[in-house]
């Protein structure tokens, strides 16, 4: 049989297209995931079909025992995924998407407290500044307080340099927290404080020195379920002219401590999407995200959604789906892994607004920081109206809408607060 140079030249074409197809089909889920920060939005939603992710820190079925909301990327044999370079976005990413310069007029302190240690977390935060080429945070030589040059500081839950035991998976979060924050204010003081537990006892302990230190910021990125008597712990929290931020949960509906309580800044989850050129896009509630009606915490008076009568949660969000999640580092070897990690959560949302929030660092020493952010113009935020964590009644407590909403309370930051 001849063949006609046409159809010679069809049967070429039709077979690169069904290798490339092909290829596509079956490309890794590291390959895809690599593509996320500079691809299209509709293919950043297909990668969805090939990777998934799990908690750093297990859920303790004791309600006093809270634990860490990063969420990190796994792999097809569902092994932490290790890319060679970052892998999730970075500080130009995400401070493009917020309208923020990375810059503090002062030296803020901003305090990350977490459970137990990370060993590595001054190399690690210098690799990671390294690598995007942020200034890099010198280890305090005395007191963090009275630094002008922004430095690193780490103590223990009472302030001393007795570190607890290693977690990996804690010890993920924190290099996490420590990371995002100098993402978004590279001239801001870190202080990080490690409780010896996960205890909300030694964790309250550690918030307790984080203020005692002179931080003026603090970011805490754990949680627990209600209980009855929690309400007893807002002491701790009860601090105007500190800005106290908590991460709202990284299981969907549902209400975490101390998120909840009405002296902190409960921060909630969105699913971040750019432009092929970085620009901000979009944004959605994250399903994972926490968010509800607290049924302990009386409600502030600056909040007036009528669906809740107790205190609602959240009132600010940021990124926290982990397919839109920011590249960390950390060489603590979590789950035979260490290197580049994609993590998201509300872990991430909560130190990405604090470092925002103190490249401003407006609060009044008089005043409450919920109050401050419900007082300021809705020119400040994006407004985030799709998406849902859950379902419930009335709706707006798991489901955006048009101004506030559980989920994503007031919106994301837009801007230095």
């Amino acid at each position: 049989m001849k063949y006609t140079p046409a159809f010679i030249i069809f049967l070429v074409i039709g077979f690169f297209i069904l290798v490339q197809t092909t290829h596509a089909q079956f490309a890794s889920p590291e390959a895809r995931l690599r593509q996320i920060p500079m691809i299209e939005p509709q293919i950043a939603q297909e990668v969805n079909k090939f990777t998934r992710h799990h908690a750093a820190c297990p859920k303790s079925t004791d309600p006093t025992i809270a634990h860490c909301f990063a969420r990190v990327i796994i792999d097809e044999t569902a092994s932490p995924l290790i890319t060679a370079k970052p892998a999730g976005f970075g500080p130009a990413e995400f401070r493009k998407a917020y309208s923020v310069n990375g810059e503090a007029e002062t030296t803020p302190i901003v305090a990350i407290v977490d459970a137990y240690d990370q060993p590595n977390m001054l190399s690690d935060l210098q690799t990671y500044s390294t690598t995007f080429n942020l200034p890099q945070l010198v280890n305090c030589a005395d007191a963090i307080s009275d630094s002008s040059v922004p430095c690193f500081k780490k103590v223990n839950q009472t302030g001393g340099i007795s570190y607890p035991k290693t977690d990996p998976g804690w010890a993920l979060e924190i290099s996490l927290d420590v990371e995002a924050v100098h993402a978004m204010c590279d001239n801001c003081s870190i202080l990080l404080v490690e409780a010896k537990s996960a205890s909300n006892a030694d964790l309250l302990k550690a918030v307790d020195t984080a203020i005692n230190l002179g931080a003026t910021i603090i970011s805490n990125s754990y949680g627990s379920g209600e209980i009855a008597n929690e309400t007893a712990s807002d002491t701790h929290f009860n601090q105007p002219g500190i800005a106290i931020f908590a991460s709202s949960g990284d299981s969907g509906y549902g209400v975490n401590y101390p998120a909840a309580s009405r002296y902190v800044v409960g921060v909630g989850g969105t699913k971040l999407t750019l432009t092929t050129t970085g620009a901000y896009l979009s944004e959605s509630a994250w399903t994972d995200g926490g968010s509800g009606c607290s049924t302990y915490e009386t409600k502030t008076t600056w909040q007036n959604d009528t669906g809740c009568k107790k205190r609602t949660i959240a009132d600010v969000a940021a990124d926290a789906d982990p397919l839109s999640g920011a590249a960390v580092y950390d060489s603590v070897t979590y789950n035979g892994k260490k290197g580049w990690f994609k993590i998201g959560g509300t872990s991430l949302s909560s130190p990405l607004v604090a470092g925002i929030f103190a490249t401003g660092d407006k609060l009044p020493n008089t005043k409450q920081a919920g109050s401050f952010f419900y007082g300021l113009s809705a020119s400040h935020f994006h407004d985030i109206t799709k998406g849902s964590n859950g379902s419930c009644s009335p709706s707006y407590l798991c489901k955006a809408r048009t101004g506030y909403d559980g989920p994503t309370g007031l919106g994301t930051p837009n801007g230095a607060f």
